[in-house]
């Protein structure tokens, strides 16, 4: 359904570290690094499917409430991955790892950016 994602930083170093960090645990690399925009996608892919920039009107970047990006994780270990890196490189814990009542499967772990974005890793797989 979507072609790509769009999340505001308003330090796109500071994000780039981050992102580069929680990505790469679900597969995702660093394919375009610009003075205002960074975008990320799976190696195969010919384009970027998610995407950091400095806001385009120069205001400051701000996250939506009730607002959330959820990534599809191959596997719970993807999952761990992503959570550790998130803290590591400056991410702010929402919710470890671990089953939620959603369904039998639904393992997640919730995290909030260096700006504030909420983010989510699930994989839906059966361990």
């Amino acid at each position: 359904m979507l072609l790509y994602l769009t999340l505001g930083s308003n330090d796109l170093e500071r994000s780039g570290r981050f992102y580069d960090g929680c990505l790469s645990a679900l597969g995702f690399i660093r394919r375009v690094t610009e003075k205002d925009e960074i975008g990320y996608g799976a190696p195969s892919d010919v384009r970027c499917r998610f995407w950091l920039v400095s806001p385009y009107d120069g205001r400051a970047a701000s996250f939506g409430n009730g607002s959330m990006v959820t990534l599809n994780a191959a596997s719970r270990s993807d999952v761990e991955a992503f959570y550790a890196a998130a803290l590591a490189n400056g991410g702010s814990d929402e919710g470890a790892p671990g089953l939620r009542p959603f369904h039998a499967h639904f393992y997640a772990c919730y995290v909030r950016d260096p700006d504030g974005n909420k983010l989510s890793a699930v994989c839906e797989r059966p361990e």
